[in-house]
């Protein structure tokens, strides 16, 4: 991938990855399966389903269909992981599948063309759907975060807070920065580029 296509894409994959670990670190241990009602998915669903999700697109990512023979979706928003443990086991089989799969990709890859159930989609196609895809649900997972803690600490400027941050972003010059740059340090152990 290009150089700013690639950085851009994988920070952001990990932007929104430590969004959801802080929300589920604020999720009690005993309310991960907590579910608001039946039609409702719990913060370990959400997570069960996107590891299924990661592992299906991102594994053979180039050579095999992103929709695997092997997954079993409605398997995934079934009630299965009790454990903070079993949830972080899966949160970050899933996300490690993904980011490896994008530190591999080259330039020459963006063009090729792969599928999902059978319709074609650009590299660059199938990375954006994705990178719409899992910040919806981890969206969820920040909401479900917010209705299960009393002491719920905010992930992105706190109420109150607008006039301060704007006035500290708007005494800098302007400058070309990824809105990312911010929140990921170089030292992570997700890779940033």
């Amino acid at each position: 991938m290009p150089t700013d296509t690639r950085t851009s894409r994988i920070n952001e994959f990990i932007y929104y990855k430590q969004l959801g670990e802080k929300a589920l670190a604020q999720v009690p241990d005993d309310k991960l399966d907590w579910q608001y009602n039946e039609t409702c998915n719990s913060a370990a669903t959400i997570v069960n389903h996107l590891w299924g999700n990661m592992l299906s697109r991102w594994t053979d990512f180039l050579t095999t269909d992103g929709e695997k023979t092997w997954r079993d979706r409605d398997a995934e928003f079934e009630n299965t992981l009790h454990t903070r443990a079993e949830v972080m086991q899966r949160w970050h089989e899933g996300w490690t599948v993904l980011l490896d799969t994008l530190h591999s990709l080259t330039e020459d890859d963006l063009d090729k063309t792969i599928y999902i159930r059978h319709q074609g989609h650009t590299v660059r196609e199938a990375i954006d759907r994705q990178l719409a895809h899992y910040p919806y649900h981890v969206g969820q997972l920040v909401m479900l975060g917010k209705m299960l803690t009393t002491n719920w600490v905010s992930l992105s400027i706190p109420k109150g807070a607008s006039q301060q941050y704007n006035q500290d972003k708007f005494s800098q010059p302007p400058h070309p920065e990824h809105f990312t740059a911010e929140y990921l340090k170089p030292d992570q152990s997700d890779k940033t580029v």
